[in-house]
């Protein structure tokens, strides 16, 4: 792992520094949470940032990228986080759908839904997770049946990011409840303005609503609708969370709880001279700049040819872990008044995050398993057909067990 600029990607620094010093003041000011703010201008920033070539830096040059590695996304969003200016506001369609697009789906539906992704001017979301089935995401009840021309939808989804700003969003329903319940998924593209599509925000603690569910009543889709082979979408779904986490480290410096952040927030206070302060200040500090090191390392190989890896769950982890013991340290020096502003918003949702891209958990399974080789989970379910395990035959009812 090399930690300095190769010649071209020095020359890319440069170029974005140049554009970004040009045009920052054209930015709106940076937001941690899209859903409180309007949308409309950080859409016309993201706009701007495409056609500048700071945005999808990895997409291919024929679907409006720059063709790059993701070291150039990464110089390009420190470089932006540098200046002050404003974050993409579509980072799930840009950093995991897209390039799930580009993996997996047709001709046309590259050609058709990749350029408004790419400038903002068409909003996506990720429909995975489910009342009953979260950490274990393969659990999902979901129906996608055949209908007419193509496939009728019914189910519901839950904990949707953005989904009540989203034009389109990318669907893992249940096509063959015959199959274990890893197989028989597909994924779909849906229009998320059809006729039978509800988007309800969920209010949280912090009185925003940055998350929805979503219910699906008779939703029909075209048959070309599918993103991958009928009843291999557990693959595409993997490859989607992979590209999820690999964005996380893409974007670390554009995170709103850097270790400089909560530097500033308790920068007043006389708490900040107390040895055991600057301890665990200092821990912070190490931890992110070990995470930094991780996502370059990550980031290498995906650039020398790689896919993205059970590694880039480090990542997740690593970086909440550190946010949690910041918010921590800024609850028990400012008290009730780390609840204001921004900084409550954030404390108040930093449990939260550990759960959502996959819980801890899970995550330490997947990379015990995985990266350090250790013996897998007992699986009681390995091989049974979905529609035969207690859940899915409850949750799917006799007339899906049938279909």
């Amino acid at each position: 792992m090399d930690l300095n600029d190769t010649p071209e990607q020095a020359e890319f620094r440069a170029r974005a520094r140049e554009w970004i010093a040009a045009h920052a003041a054209e930015s709106p000011p940076p937001a941690t949470h899209f859903h409180a703010a309007d949308p409309a201008p950080y859409r016309e920033w993201q706009a701007k940032l495409a056609k500048a070539g700071l945005v999808g830096v990895t997409w291919p040059a024929e679907f409006g990228g720059a063709g790059l590695g993701p070291a150039e996304q990464m110089i390009a969003n420190t470089e932006l986080a540098a200046a002050g200016c404003a974050t993409i506001v579509d980072h799930i369609a840009i950093g995991e759908l897209g390039p799930t697009i580009i993996a997996y789906g047709s001709d046309e539906q590259k050609d058709r839904y990749l350029a408004p992704m790419l400038e903002g001017s068409a909003g996506w979301c990720q429909l995975f997770s489910e009342p009953a089935a979260g950490s274990d995401l393969a659990g999902i009840v979901t129906k996608a049946r055949r209908g007419g021309d193509g496939w009728v939808i019914d189910g519901q989804k839950v904990w949707t990011t953005m989904a009540q700003f989203a034009d389109f969003g990318l669907l893992l329903a249940r096509t063959d409840p015959s199959l274990p319940k890893h197989r028989g998924l597909t994924m779909f593209v849906v229009d998320m303005h059809a006729p039978g599509v509800t988007v309800r925000p969920l209010r949280q603690i912090t009185g925003a609503s940055g998350f929805n569910e979503v219910f699906f009543d008779g939703v029909e889709l075209p048959e070309d609708a599918t993103v991958g082979p009928v009843d291999a979408g557990w693959q595409v779904a993997m490859t989607t969370l992979m590209f999820e986490r690999m964005a996380v480290l893409a974007a670390l410096d554009q995170m709103p709880f850097a270790p400089e952040d909560f530097v500033m927030g308790v920068l007043d206070h006389p708490g900040l001279d107390d040895g055991r302060v600057k301890q665990v200040l200092a821990e912070i500090t190490a931890e992110v700049t070990g995470l930094q090191f991780t996502a370059y390392r990550a980031l290498s190989a995906l650039g020398a040819g790689g896919i993205p890896g059970p590694e880039a769950g480090l990542g997740k982890i690593g970086l909440i872990e550190s946010g949690v013991k910041g918010a921590q340290l800024l609850t028990e020096l400012l008290g009730p008044d780390a609840l204001e502003g921004e900084w409550g918003e954030l404390l108040c949702e930093m449990q939260g995050l550990r759960s959502g891209g996959g819980t801890d958990e899970i995550l330490r399974n997947t990379i015990g398993e995985r990266v350090l080789g250790l013996p897998p989970e007992p699986r009681v379910d390995k091989g049974v057909p979905f529609e035969q395990l207690v859940g899915g035959a409850a949750r799917n009812g006799a007339e899906e067990v049938v279909a």
